[in-house]
């Protein structure tokens, strides 16, 4: 993403000059000398995280040097938001529909980066989020293939995007993500699974994304009912048409909780939870604060007391479902022991773990991949056929 525009005269043509700052090397040396924030965004957005949340490659790249050069995290993401938000508009007409809505996109997802490193939930925060879903409704429109949802539920509404079945579907699925990356962060899931059929409802849970920033909608004790409205929703869409639950970080462990309590649940998908969320400890600093932060408190023990509702190895009327949970090797943050503890603890028997071993957190360096291997799998799985073969 150009940091400027030059155009000069060349002998027979004009040149332009497209500037960046250019990737620079994150060395002990280089980060030391930031800001204990700086320092942080480094450290927990790895470019292949934040490219699996979708922002733009070279947007990553620059947005990592710029912060690298001293410029602090949101305003280097707002910068280049800038920049894509003025290539969209320039686009030419008709001409430049695809155009516009890739930039709209990748300014959308460079202001969700811009919040991440914000914990509590303070008017600007608020701000930022709600631009960044007006520019990803703009290109939704222009698009077509996707429309924003609101879900009325007894504590407040959920918000969710609806990424339609390309063909005739064969299925519906909740997309969930986690205590950090949310319902638009996962477009690249809904769009690998309208691809094969199935309607995908990502949503803004109880405490996550525009539900909670928007509407002040936060995860209490009562966050059961909320899912189980989404659930309605998809199921009053298409009665009778089989459901699954896609759960990806701490949202893989709701996915499990809910899965073995609703009998519409036909397929669940882990993808980088745990098998007991309350036992993340406060020594875990940032990420801890964030589970504290979508309670909607500062009370951590209270905290702690909603995570504890949690529960996804509870037994429940639907347990048997089909399970599939996707591990990373190299999660810093899910270790395959604990994977371990989910897999064989989980109250079904109809289950597998696929596992990359040089996989991060929720798989994100192999994004395409992973979403090919969830898609393809909750796919087989509510068409009632058996798992799907895996090539190595």
């Amino acid at each position: 993403m150009p940091a400027q525009q030059e155009v000069t005269e060349g002998r027979s043509a004009p040149v332009v000059t497209l500037a960046f700052v250019g990737s620079r090397a994150e060395t002990e040396e280089a980060t030391s000398r930031l800001s204990v924030e700086s320092q942080a965004g480094l450290r927990q957005f790895s470019l292949e995280r934040m490219t699996g949340y979708g922002v733009d490659y070279a947007d990553a790249v620059e947005l990592r040097a710029r912060v690298i050069e001293g410029q602090d995290w949101h305003s280097a993401a707002t910068e280049l938001a800038d920049v894509c938000v003025r290539r969209a508009e320039s686009a030419p007409g008709d001409a430049g529909r695809h155009t516009r809505i890739g930039y709209l996109r990748r300014a959308s997802a460079l202001l969700r980066m811009s919040q991440m490193m914000m914990l509590s939930d303070t008017a600007e925060r608020r701000a930022i989020f709600a631009r960044a879903a007006e520019l990803y409704a703009q290109a939704a429109e222009a698009s077509g293939d996707r429309e924003h949802v609101t879900i009325e539920t007894g504590h407040g509404p959920l918000v969710g995007w609806l990424v339609p079945a390309v063909d005739s579907a064969v299925g519906s699925a909740v997309v969930i993500g986690g205590v950090e990356g949310w319902a638009m962060d996962f477009d690249s899931l809904g769009e690998a699974l309208a691809a094969r059929g199935i309607d995908a409802l990502l949503l803004d849970g109880p405490g996550q994304g525009e539900t909670r920033l928007a509407h002040e909608h936060y995860l209490t004790a009562q966050w059961r009912d909320a899912y189980a409205r989404a659930v309605d929703f998809l199921d009053e869409r298409s009665p009778g048409r089989p459901i699954g639950f896609v759960g990806n970080s701490m949202g893989g462990s709701v996915a499990l909780a809910v899965a073995a309590q609703d009998t519409r649940i036909r397929a669940c998908v882990d993808n980088g939870g745990v098998h007991a969320p309350w036992l993340v400890p406060p020594t875990m600093g940032t990420f801890f604060s964030k589970m504290v932060a979508a309670c909607g408190t500062g009370d951590a023990d209270r905290a702690v007391d909603v995570w504890k509702t949690v529960t996804p190895l509870a037994d429940g009327p639907n347990t048997g479902y089909p399970l599939l949970v996707v591990q990373g090797g190299e999660d810093p943050m899910v270790s395959m022991d604990l994977a371990q503890v989910l897999l064989h603890g989980a109250p079904t028997h109809d289950k597998r773990m696929v596992v990359f071993t040089d996989g991060n957190h929720c798989v994100y360096n192999h994004k395409h991949d992973r979403d090919a291997l969830i898609a393809d799998w909750l796919t087989a799985r509510l068409r009632g056929l058996p798992n799907p073969e895996i090539a190595n």
